[in-house]
């Protein structure tokens, strides 16, 4: 079984609606292999060739569950990984801020009544031994059409205290989804 039907069929079994519903959004991408596919900043831990799957769920009871499954990341380490505004680019920072359901007036959003795991989509994950993991985010918002376009993954887990709300350190990879 491929690694996008393994993630889907265990990713459906876990919804919150307990239903058997398609995802609304399904991204499979390799890192840095072609132009077109996700691109890793940082090769020593998003190595080239790597994979991730990336999956919206739009659930009957109004809530959006985002799912992020990935393959042959640097072995044993917990990474940060966010939903962003903007489509990925050659520069990290070109993925814009992090969607929020609620946007913080002020910019970059370190203020933990915006950057938060109820306003935004966190889906900080630990990799195995081989360098796998999943992780699943589920919200009680839908997104904004055209305002969330990308995944970055970030180098360590996701700080939840004043002043350094929401941040996760250096973008290490990035994967451009359409989210709906």
């Amino acid at each position: 079984m491929s690694l996008v039907a393994t993630f889907l069929a265990v990713a459906v079994a876990a919804l919150p609606t307990g239903g058997t519903h398609q995802p609304s959004v399904v991204v499979h991408e390799r890192f840095g292999v072609s132009p077109e596919d996700a691109i890793t900043y940082d090769r020593s831990a998003v190595p080239k060739g790597s994979r991730a799957v990336v999956a919206q769920w739009s659930n009957r009871d109004g809530t959006t569950t985002i799912d992020l499954g990935v393959k042959d990341l640097e072995p044993n380490r917990t990474y940060g990984a966010h939903i962003h505004t903007e489509p990925c680019g050659a520069k990290p920072e070109d993925a814009g801020p992090h969607y929020q359901n609620r946007v913080d007036p002020v910019q970059p959003s370190v203020d933990p009544a915006y950057a938060n795991r109820k306003n935004e989509v966190w889906l900080d994950f630990t990799t195995d031994a081989g360098g796998d993991a999943a992780s699943r985010s589920t919200v009680d918002w839908r997104f904004r059409t055209g305002q969330a376009r990308s995944v970055i993954i970030h180098e360590h887990a996701t700080m939840t205290h004043p002043g350094h709300a929401g941040t996760a350190g250096a973008r290490l990879a990035c994967i451009t989804v359409p989210f709906d």
